[in-house]
Parts: C-alpha cells; structure tokens; sequence
C-alpha cells in the first residue's frame, strides 16, 4: 500500500510540474525602436526581427505565453535586472563591460559598424577630413563607444552627438545637424532603402567587421541554457532562414 501511494504521489507531482511548465509566461524586454529589428507598426503593436525570434524561441520551449515588455535603451539592461522581463532580445551587442551585468546566450546575429553620410559628400574616415564634423551615434550602443574608445572629439577634432534613438540620429542627419552618423550597418540598410535615407550612403568600410549580438538574462538564469537549445532548434528547421529571409535578401547570421 505505501509503494502504491508513492507511486500516485509521484504521479501527482509529475503532472503537478507538468501543468506548471504548460502554464509558463515569459516576457521579453525590447526597445521597439530599432527597425528593421525592432519597432511599433501603425497599430502599437511591436514587431520586427527581434520579436519574431523571441517568439520563435518561445515557441520551441513551450512555454505559453510570450509577452513583450518594452523600455528605453538607456535603462533596458538595469530594466532586465530588476525583472521587469525575463530575457532581453533588442539586438544587443555581447561587450565584455555588458557581461558584468547580464549573461548572453550564442549569438543570434552578427552585425557591423558603418558610417553613412550624404551622397553628394566625399566623406572619409580620416583625421584629416573629419575634424571639425559633427557624428552622431545612438547613447550606449557599440557605435558610441567604438568613437569614444577612439578619443574621436581630442585627437580627431569631432563632435560627437549621441542620441537616446536612432530615429532621432536620422532626423538631425536629414535636417543638416549631423556630418554623418555611425551605427550598425543592418539597422542602416533598412534606412537608406526608405525615402528619408534616399540621398544618403555607406561611406567607407565598416570600422568594426564583426558585431556579436546576443540574448540576454540575468546573471546565472538558468533560461540562458533553454535559450541556446531553443535557438539550435530553430536554427536547424528552417525556422531563423524564414524569419532572416523576411528582413533581409542575404543571411544575417
């Protein structure tokens, strides 16, 4: 009688766990303002690269219900920290200065750093040209730092503009206020094939060839290690070529 109760306590918490794993939701922190990755369409409702692998990561956990949370850049990673979302998918760089905060999962896309600049303008990167330009980056993102690191305002005699969003770089780069803007170059393609980005181009090769983008979740989440597994998955059905191939005419991975 009591191995007969153990086995139906067994049972029961089985199916306990089971019904609790069904029942999970988890939310994804995300910009929304970073297309072609991440952004709002004219309905509110936020879509894009990003969004699309979080769902699909969600999918292949089983988990029930994926809801999106966003936040500002600035604040996104303190945001992930005091677990206003479960995991940070918004084409976030992985930096050894980030990997204090927040572990990453593998990378799910690789990036680049490109300047664009006006068509009609000869514009190199070179200390001889760029003094006395204004760049513009995004705030705390690899292209701001990349032109800090570099001590670009003493010794290359620039002025550096750095903006909560890269829509607001864009409006002052249409607008006259900016020489050129530095950002990551997927994020720049989508801009210069839209009617504002018209009459603007890369500019020279990109300063940084190979730009490691990763999930993050906090420190010693075992979510990390679902992630990675989720993100093989995906990877091997033919899930991520889809979602690649909805963005982008050449494989971002």
């Amino acid at each position: 009688m009591q191995s007969y109760k153990k086995v139906l306590l067994a049972a029961a918490v089985t199916l306990a766990f089971s019904a609790s794993a069904a029942a999970e939701t988890l939310k994804m922190g995300i910009e929304a303002a970073y297309p072609p990755f991440n952004n709002k369409d004219a309905s509110g409702q936020v879509v894009g690269f990003d969004k699309d692998i979080g769902d699909a990561l969600c999918a292949k956990m089983k988990v029930e219900k994926c809801e999106v949370v966003t936040s500002d850049w600035d604040g996104i990673i303190p945001a992930l920290n005091a677990k206003k979302f479960d995991f940070l998918v918004s084409s976030l760089s992985i930096t050894d200065e980030r990997k204090q905060a927040v572990d990453f999962t593998d990378p799910y896309y690789s990036n680049k750093l490109q300047f664009i600049a006006p068509k009609k303008v000869d514009f190199k990167v070179e200390k001889s040209y760029l003094k006395g330009k204004v760049i513009g980056a995004q705030r705390a993102t690899l292209a701001g730092t990349w032109l800090d690191d570099r001590n670009m305002e003493d010794d290359y005699g620039v002025s550096i503009k750095l903006y909560d969003t890269q829509e607001n770089a864009y409006l002052d780069l249409l607008s006259g206020r900016l020489d050129g803007i530095l950002a990551d170059k997927y994020v720049q393609y989508e801009w210069l094939k839209s009617k504002d980005g018209q009459n603007f181009e890369f500019k020279g090769e990109p300063v940084v060839e190979s730009d490691k983008i990763g999930i993050a979740v906090r420190k010693g989440d075992p979510l990390r290690e679902r992630l990675n597994k989720a993100l093989v998955e995906i990877k091997a059905d033919g899930t991520y070529k889809k979602i690649n191939d909805k963005y982008f005419p050449f494989s971002i991975e």
